[in-house]
C-alpha cells in the first residue's frame, strides 16, 4: 500500500454533492482506501476568473494501484458523476488530481508527480496542512507548513463553517 494525497474540487451545480459522491466512488473503489479527508474549503478560481468559487479538500488515501491505474480511475469516476470537460482552467462539476503518490516524483506525457502546481496554490496547500502538515514535497524537500508559509499565492481561501459532513466511512 502507498500513501496517496489527492486533491478534489468542484465549482458547478451542489458543489458538496459532487465532493461526497467522489469521496463515496473512491471508497468504493478495489485497491484504494480513505484513511482521512481535510475539511471543505470555499476557494476563489484560478485562470479563468469569471466562474463561480470553488469547494476544494484533499483527502488521504493507501492504494496498491499504480499512478497510472489509479488516475484513470479517478478520470472514470469524473466521468461516472457527469465532469464536462469545455476549457482548461474552466468551471468543472468534479476534478480529482493526484498530488502526492508516496515519496515519488514521475513523469510522463499524461501524469506528473508531484502535481507541479502544488507549491503555487493555497487550496492545496492549506487542506494539505490540515492533513498531513509534516509531510515532505520530495522535489522541494520541504514539509506543507513551510510550502504554505512561502506560497505567493494570495487568493482566499475559507474554511467552511459549519463545517460540510461529507459522512463517508473511513
Amino acid at each position: 500500500m502507498v500513501q496517496v494525497f489527492i486533491g478534489l474540487g468542484s465549482n458547478l451545480g451542489d458543489r458538496a454533492y459532487y465532493l461526497h459522491q467522489a469521496l463515496v466512488e473512491i471508497a468504493n473503489s478495489p485497491q484504494i482506501i480513505i484513511k482521512k479527508y481535510s475539511s471543505v474549503y470555499e476557494t476563489e478560481p484560478v485562470g479563468k476568473k469569471e466562474q463561480p468559487q470553488f469547494f476544494n479538500m484533499v483527502a488521504e488515501l493507501e492504494s496498491t494501484l499504480l499512478p497510472q491505474d489509479l488516475m484513470q480511475r479517478l478520470k472514470e469516476i469524473e466521468n461516472t458523476l457527469g465532469r464536462t470537460h469545455t476549457e482548461h482552467w474552466g468551471p468543472r462539476e468534479i476534478d480529482l488530481d493526484i498530488l502526492y503518490y508516496g515519496g515519488e516524483v514521475f513523469n510522463d506525457e499524461k501524469l506528473q508527480l508531484p502535481h507541479p502546481e502544488i507549491v503555487n496554490r493555497r487550496f492545496v496547500l492549506v487542506p494539505m496542512n490540515e492533513l498531513a502538515g509534516e509531510f515532505l514535497d520530495p522535489m522541494q524537500r520541504l514539509s506543507m507548513k513551510e510550502l504554505l508559509r512561502r506560497c505567493s499565492d494570495i487568493k482566499t481561501v475559507r474554511k467552511i463553517s459549519p463545517p460540510i459532513d461529507l459522512q463517508v466511512k473511513v
